[in-house]
């Protein structure tokens, strides 16, 4: 039995927050934690007990995941899901152009470095994301301070962050391109260096102002933020960075040969910034703690990431093959999109309900999979939901791709089967990982909304692209061109 605790205790844990306990963006220890009472199927008080009888007593009134029906789920998720779709194929016919520019011939490891960078999303913008809108729904941002604060501390936060990992991006490309090929001219890596640093440091400044904007009046106009603000983050950030990413290679190609101090330069001037976002995230106290203890996600995710870019690479490689490029970032956004919206569900349904290191009753273990798709509660719903919108998500997405390219009918019926086969297989396993993950992150006492999107969106990207691929080569082997 949970003993209630006094007013006095209550006030002192909550002017700590973000110093004890799970860390994170303007959250709050559990609403049962804080009240000492527990709400029943109608909404009314009663005690806490050590034994839930199930998601069906939480409170409804306080959660708008368990408020909400399946007709607004749907309507919520579906508009930011269509865009964040028509951002993914808009970075797939860009990539399919870019292929051909000179720095992409001439510096093939820029195709590893391509899932790695786009992958900062899931690293960065769509985790933040996840925990602004878990701050949102708590409604413990309400003054003005505490909101400037949250925001400027999580922006500073996440420029030191994507210049970290913009470094580590383009050692972690240079080492499996070595592998690969057996040599890396020095020339290489220093473009690759100032490349990955330049794209991430300013797609994430461009991204994250859009995702704060967008969680903010998402929860004015009365919208889920949890709902939109994951997909919305990524709905043009594959765009925004790929067209970086192409564009800033190709300029510091120009100036390898005859001014090679520009890229030196440029490399500087990052890293000398790095002491100012330090500084500014450090004013805030759950930025200051992520500052130490919220790298071994996106450090890992970005190492899966960048297999996945190996993968392509290689696969890029074959004359055969290489119509994969336009649908690789189709496969792997979508994939990602929809994972992150069900994870940052559920790690708000635990903030909400659920002390730290306290699972709701069927949430123990992972032994029966199915039982996220066919059971009943919120998060089986919305995985029923996500999982659904796969298969007419990526035909619509799949023709406007052959529209594009000027085909004037629809794709081959082996092509369609195939290509939907690795998307929903894909889809699948991810929500299975998304489930299992953020209820053993949130026993462990670490953060869902800081943990677990980097992990899930990493493993889209390298299931999407091995996926992807497997497909193509069975299409190849079958003759269907």
């Amino acid at each position: 039995m949970v003993v209630p605790k006094s007013p006095d205790k209550t006030l002192s844990q909550s002017s700590h927050l973000g110093t004890h306990g799970i860390q994170h963006y303007g959250s709050v220890q559990s609403l049962s934690q804080l009240s000492g009472s527990h709400c029943d199927s109608h909404g009314s008080l009663s005690p806490v007990s050590d034994g839930w009888e199930g998601e069906s007593q939480d409170c409804s009134e306080s959660d708008p995941l368990l408020s909400e029906s399946v007709c607004s789920m749907v309507l919520q998720i579906l508009v930011p899901f269509v865009l964040a779709g028509l951002g993914t194929v808009s970075a797939g016919m860009l990539l399919d152009v870019v292929q051909s520019w000179d720095v992409f011939q001439e510096i093939s490891e820029i195709f590893i470095l391509v899932p790695a960078i786009l992958g900062l999303k899931g690293n960065l913008e769509m985790t933040m994301a996840s925990r602004l809108s878990t701050a949102v729904n708590a409604g413990k941002i309400d003054s003005s301070r505490e909101r400037w604060m949250l925001i400027l501390g999580n922006l500073a936060l996440k420029q030191f962050q994507a210049t970290v990992l913009g470094l580590l991006a383009s050692l972690i490309v240079t080492l499996l391109g070595w592998m690969a090929d057996g040599q890396m001219p020095f020339s290489h890596i220093v473009l690759l260096c100032s490349t990955s640093l330049s794209t991430a440091f300013l797609a994430s400044l461009l991204q994250g102002i859009v995702v704060v904007g967008v969680i903010f009046g998402s929860k004015r106009m009365g919208i889920n933020p949890d709902n939109v603000a994951t997909p919305i983050a990524a709905s043009f950030g594959d765009l925004i960075t790929l067209s970086l990413l192409a564009c800033f290679s190709q300029w510091f190609y120009s100036f390898m040969e005859f001014y090679p101090y520009v890229l030196y330069l440029v490399d500087l001037l990052y890293l000398c910034l790095i002491p100012v976002w330090m500084v500014i995230s450090s004013k805030h106290p759950a930025s200051h703690i992520l500052l130490h203890s919220g790298w071994e996600p996106i450090i890992t995710a970005m190492v899966i990431s960048s297999i996945g870019g190996l993968i392509l690479d290689k696969t890029m490689s074959d004359p055969n093959l290489m119509g994969i490029v336009v649908y690789a970032p189709v496969i792997n956004g979508v994939g990602g999109n929809l994972v992150s919206v069900q994870a940052s569900r559920i790690s708000t349904h635990l903030h909400l309900n659920y002390s730290p290191g306290e699972l709701p009753v069927g949430s123990r273990s992972c032994i029966n999979p199915f039982q996220i798709f066919f059971g009943s509660g919120a998060h089986h719903r919305s995985a029923q939901v996500l999982l659904l919108l796969v298969l007419p998500g990526q035909l619509i997405f799949v023709h406007i791709i052959h529209v594009i390219k000027g085909g004037l009918t629809m794709p081959s019926l082996l092509f369609s089967v195939l290509f939907l086969s690795a998307s929903l297989t894909q889809v699948f396993f991810l929500l299975i990982v998304a489930d299992c993950l953020v209820h053993c992150l949130w026993r462990r006492g670490k953060d869902p909304d800081s943990y677990s999107i980097p992990y899930l969106t990493a493993l889209g990207d390298l299931l999407g692209t091995a996926f992807l691929s497997l497909a193509f080569l069975l299409l190849w082997c079958i003759g269907d061109s």
